[in-house]
């Protein structure tokens, strides 16, 4: 697959044939990518294609965890959870480089609404349920005083202890990308900054989609014997009058500054209300969040002053040893998921399970589900269309690793070691040496090949951020990238951790495709 699957290429002449495709998967998000991928490796002739960039939407505004959610065992939902830790490890397996184990600290204070007895009940049960191998250790209990030693920011009245226990974590748009490289590799035709201004239909049934290039202007129908329309909160959008009932919830997130000598996530209860939040490290700041609003349109996925404020406080309660204040915000980020339309009085018990919808014949949308499981999710999408389309191969999605994958054995230390010394060799400082090495995996080959006839690529794009150059030219020239947002939002994530991002923007302007 490795050299098949990069350059990546927006196959425009291909998808302005006359030939029929056998399925066309409207939305570059996380599902789209997997339903792509997998609807490609069974022989199917696949098309995908996306309005803006891959994982433009909600699949780049997540927490950037794989997980198997802790929380929803409250709501008895074990089902969902064993889904998602059996993903976690077969997500390890297939991306090494990409899903990394992180340890949570869950500290305990007295008159929590869980307390340690239940928790650790809780967290038994979260192990027992991540049945097999898993890329995690297993959960510890920790007393007051070692905690305090080891995270000193906590607040000291009342905590009792608390435990570690493990998860995984991602850089969620470049996965996306990784998964849609993974597609072309298997035959789909794939292209970015396509837009599916409406669905084609036939004596009622869905026939394929009108297209434009949003690059070119150019509009085109393309057919399609099945459509799956993997477009999240853009689905009235797309459906229309034929869109299963859902409702939105916005979600955001602050990046803040990075906590001095700490590797370690935190989950933690917001005093207001109770619910949970995450305090995450990423690349050298800290990610808070996230929040649940109810909204009405994609439009609303903006941050909100007073979510912001929320967050802020809800992080100040549990760690008054970290001063932020609303100025040391460095970005912050909101997205949308779509879930099924319930009437629960909370929308944190809202269940995140997986609904597919058939609204009208020749047609598939999927409802709620959670980033971790979408590769499952998305196989059993494509297990329907298959059933319709008479194709009896099962999914095979699990059976190889993502393009770049470096072994997932004993052996990734050693990789990584020889990985990092090149790319130290070929110019790159220590910090962006080690981030390129884990976010292009065994394809640092073809960023040494970069830096050996341009030494200027070496610069790091921003200063305090651990990107060189050299990504941004590989982001344009082999992964398909077209626009500014396109590098330094999802190939990196640097719009989210920049404090200047027009910098940024600025800094890697000359490696750019002519508008």
């Amino acid at each position: 697959m490795e050299s098949a699957a990069f350059p990546l290429r927006r196959d425009i002449p291909a998808l302005q044939s006359d030939t029929e495709f056998d399925v066309l998967v409207i939305g570059g998000g996380i599902y789209g990518a997997w339903a792509a991928y997998d609807a490609a490796s069974r022989g199917l002739r696949t098309a995908l294609v996306e309005a803006e960039d891959w994982g433009a939407g909600t699949s780049s505004a997540s927490s950037k965890l794989i997980h198997g959610g802790l929380r929803y065992l409250e709501n008895f939902e074990f089902g969902l959870v064993r889904h998602a830790l059996t993903e976690r490890r077969v997500l390890a397996r297939l991306a090494p480089h990409m899903v990394r184990p992180i340890n949570f600290v869950l500290p305990v204070w007295r008159g929590a609404r869980v307390g340690m007895g239940r928790l650790r009940a809780g967290l038994v049960l979260y192990d027992t349920l991540a049945w097999g191998r898993q890329p995690v250790q297993r959960h510890k209990r920790f007393n007051r005083d070692r905690l305090l030693h080891r995270y000193p920011f906590l607040a000291e009245n009342g905590l009792r202890g608390g435990f570690r226990y493990g998860d995984c974590q991602e850089d969620d748009a470049r996965l996306v990308a990784l998964v849609v490289a993974a597609a072309q590799a298997a035959g789909a035709v794939c292209a970015n900054h396509v837009r599916a201004e409406s669905l084609r239909a036939h004596n009622g049934a869905v026939t394929g989609a009108a297209l434009q290039d949003t690059r070119s202007g150019h509009r085109w129908q393309l057919r399609a014997r099945h459509t799956v329309a993997t477009v999240g909160p853009w689905v009235r959008d797309i459906v229309a009058d034929h869109a299963p009932p859902v409702q939105f919830v916005k979600g955001t997130h602050l990046v803040l500054p990075g906590i001095p000598d700490c590797h370690s996530a935190f989950l933690l209860n917001a005093p207001q209300d109770g619910r949970v939040f995450f305090v995450i490290p990423y690349y050298h700041r800290t990610l808070v969040g996230t929040t649940e609003v109810s909204v009405e349109r994609p439009s609303d996925a903006v941050p909100g002053d007073e979510e912001c404020r929320y967050l802020l406080a809800a992080a100040h309660a549990w760690m008054p040893g970290l001063p932020w204040r609303e100025e040391d915000i460095i970005q912050r980020f909101a997205g949308i998921r779509t879930l099924q339309a319930q009437d629960t009085g909370s929308l944190s018990r809202v269940t995140r399970e997986f609904e597919i919808a058939h609204p009208q014949p020749g047609l598939t949308v999927p409802i709620g589900g959670k980033y971790t499981t979408a590769r499952l999710d998305a196989g059993e999408v494509i297990d329907g269309v298959a059933a319709a389309l008479g194709c009896r191969a099962p999914s095979r999605t699990d059976a190889q690793p993502l393009p770049g994958a470096p072994p997932s054995d004993e052996r990734l230390g050693e990789w990584l070691d020889d990985a990092q010394q090149r790319l130290r060799a070929a110019g790159l400082d220590e910090g962006a040496a080690l981030q390129a090495a884990l976010r292009h995996g065994t394809r640092v080959d073809r960023l040494c090949e970069l830096l050996g006839d341009d030494t200027s690529l070496a610069a790091r794009i921003d200063p305090e951020s651990p990107f060189a150059r050299v990504e941004a030219a590989v982001a344009v020239q082999d992964e398909m990238a077209v626009t500014a947002q396109d590098v330094l939002r999802r190939r990196l994530p640097l719009a989210l951790l920049a404090r200047d991002p027009e910098a940024a923007a600025a800094n890697i302007a000359s490696l750019l495709p002519p508008a």
